[in-house]
C-alpha cells in the first residue's frame, strides 16, 4: 500500500477514464478503483467530492449518453439539490473520471489532468487512440 493513496471513480466504458487509470498505473501507483456506475453514489459522498473540488453539481454533470436532458437537468433553473438527487438515482449522470489524492480532487478531463494530482509521472504515456502525452 502506497503512502500516497490514489482513488479513481472510474467507468470502464469510458476511454478518458481508461486512459486516466492507465496513466496512474504507468506512474507506479495501484489506485483504489471505484466503478461508480455499479457501486452508485451517496449524496454525502458527492457533496464531499464537490466540496473538495470547489465545484457545484452542474460542474460534474454529464449530459452525453445520459438521461440528463429528459430529466430536465440541463435547464439552467435545475438546482444543485435536484441534480444531486438525480445523480444518486442515476450514477451515470456523474462525469468521469474523478480522482482523489493527497494533492486534491479533480474531474480529470482531459486524462492528463491527473498528472497534477500525482507525486510522480510516468516516463512516457500513449493514449488508447495513439496520442502521445507530453509529460
Amino acid at each position: 500500500m502506497s503512502d500516497f493513496p490514489v482513488t479513481i471513480h472510474h467507468n470502464p466504458a469510458c476511454g478518458t477514464s481508461r486512459n486516466t487509470l492507465a496513466m496512474i498505473r504507468a506512474a507506479g501507483y495501484e489506485p483504489t478503483v471505484v466503478e461508480y456506475v455499479r457501486a452508485g453514489w451517496t449524496r454525502p459522498q458527492l457533496e464531499g467530492l464537490l466540496a473538495a473540488m470547489g465545484a457545484r453539481a452542474r460542474d460534474i454533470l454529464r449530459d452525453k449518453g445520459t438521461p440528463a436532458a429528459e430529466l430536465g437537468l440541463l435547464d439552467p433553473d435545475a438546482g444543485d439539490d435536484r441534480i444531486l438527487d438525480a445523480m444518486v438515482a442515476h450514477p451515470i449522470l456523474v462525469n468521469r473520471p474523478i480522482v482523489v489524492t493527497p494533492k486534491g480532487v479533480k474531474l480529470c478531463r482531459p486524462s492528463e489532468t491527473v498528472l497534477d494530482l500525482l507525486e510522480r509521472r510516468p516516463a512516457s504515456f500513449t493514449k488508447e487512440d495513439g496520442e502521445v502525452v507530453r509529460l
